[in-house]
């Protein structure tokens, strides 16, 4: 049974519009914590504009949001400085300052919410949060440009675990990936979130990423959270999205995929 103190995200009533258009409508989702939740739905459900929402980006027009059991909404900036500190972000694309080196990405945020550390502390905990996220340590010193798709992902992944955060928020990071970059990516975020006991947000469009890693996927459509559950829930329910999503071709092939990578796992034991 699922208790007050297990839900790290609360978000209930939530509405946001822009202009005349009414993104979500009284939309309500709890994240558990500890668990890696999927946020899934057609284009324009609004799944980046919820998370934008819950991390203060976005100021919706009604509904409350609370996150480590606190309000995250017309919050003291000191007070939301706190709450900040304790989850990381990694956006669709990395979003990585292309005139920073990969280290100095990685202690933007600590240079932020930390100013008295010292330049060597700054240089060795970047270094080691990029070693952390699988990248060499060479990588430290490169700028965006040249690195890979892949490794620019990592890169950004470095940069929001740099406060050692409770919370971590992926919007699409396997997005433009290769299948083989893709499930290592997919790994690499199973095995951060056993290691540090992370709760991730991730928005995701990648079936085999919702199969490998997610412990429950929340469904966005008709403006709200339709469903929240497992895998094997959502497809005991008959709403048409959800049927063709999971049942469609690229379901079936994730499935597939799924199968063949249990048994692998099974005959390696």
């Amino acid at each position: 049974m699922t208790t007050h103190e297990d839900i790290l995200i609360r978000v209930r009533g939530l509405k946001n519009t822009f202009g005349e258009q009414i993104v979500h409508e009284g939309l309500d989702l709890d994240v558990r914590r500890g668990e890696i939740l999927g946020v899934v739905g057609g284009s324009g459900t609004g799944k980046s504009v919820l998370m934008r929402s819950i991390i203060g980006l976005q100021a919706p027009a009604e509904g409350e949001i609370s996150v480590f059991g606190e309000s995250t909404l017309n919050r003291e900036e000191t007070e939301a400085v706190e709450i900040r500190k304790r989850w990381g972000v990694l956006f669709q694309g990395g979003a990585l300052f292309s005139t920073l080196t990969v280290g100095e990405n990685v202690q933007v945020p600590l240079r932020e919410f930390y100013p008295g550390l010292s330049e060597t502390l700054l240089e060795q905990i970047a270094t080691y949060k990029v070693v952390m996220t699988g990248l060499p340590a060479d990588a430290a010193p490169k700028y965006p440009a040249e690195l890979s798709g892949g490794m620019r992902k990592r890169a950004g992944l470095a940069r929001a675990l740099a406060l050692d955060p409770d919370l971590l928020f992926l919007d699409e990071p396997t997005a433009g990936l290769d299948p083989i970059g893709a499930a290592a990516f997919d790994e690499l975020t199973r095995s951060l979130q056993r290691t540090l006991g992370l709760t991730v947000f991730l928005i995701t469009h990648d079936l085999d990423s919702l199969y490998a890693i997610c412990d429950r996927v929340a469904v966005l459509a008709d403006k709200k959270v339709i469903a929240v559950g497992t895998i094997d829930e959502l497809l005991a329910l008959d709403h048409p999205w959800i049927q063709e999503y999971f049942k469609g071709p690229r379901g079936r092939a994730a499935v597939a995929s799924a199968s063949s990578a249990e048994a692998r796992q099974a005959q390696g034991a």
